[in-house]
């Protein structure tokens, strides 16, 4: 099944999906929109367009693996989008996502002052492909 990986945020929410095997997460793009209402349309809309079946949504966790007001916003967003979507979402750590998302760019040898742009989509295959991982 298609799933659509997102590494949602205030400003930027990176978005990636999986082929059908749900063997391998790809980056699709970083939707910048700060007002939830709109980000939930944009995302339901992405996913409609390439038939996503579930949406994977990163979870933020405080290193000690508690829940943090993040978390809190996070779980709101996800309502608005499940009603938008009308698709099941589930959630993945993302602890040190972000993290691992730069040291990728960098290792490819990008350019720090474009990973801005790139950083939240490959965060979310982080988060999609740890997701996909923990299934099989």
């Amino acid at each position: 099944m298609v799933i659509l990986g997102v590494d949602y945020g205030d400003t930027r929410t990176g978005l990636s999906s999986c082929d059908k095997l749900e063997m391998l997460a790809s980056p699709l793009c970083v939707i910048e929109e700060g007002y939830a209402p709109k980000l939930a349309k944009k995302i339901a809309d992405k996913a409609s367009l390439i038939k996503a079946e579930k949406i994977v949504m990163g979870m933020p966790r405080n290193m000690d693996g508690s829940y943090g007001f993040r978390a809190d916003k996070c779980r709101e967003f996800a309502k608005l989008l499940e009603s938008e979507s009308n698709l099941q979402i589930e959630f993945e750590d993302e602890r040190l996502t972000t993290v691992m998302a730069h040291d990728i760019l960098h290792s490819n040898n990008r350019k720090e002052q474009k990973h801005k742009n790139n950083v939240d989509a490959v965060s979310a295959v982080v988060i999609l492909q740890s997701y996909l991982d923990r299934q099989k």
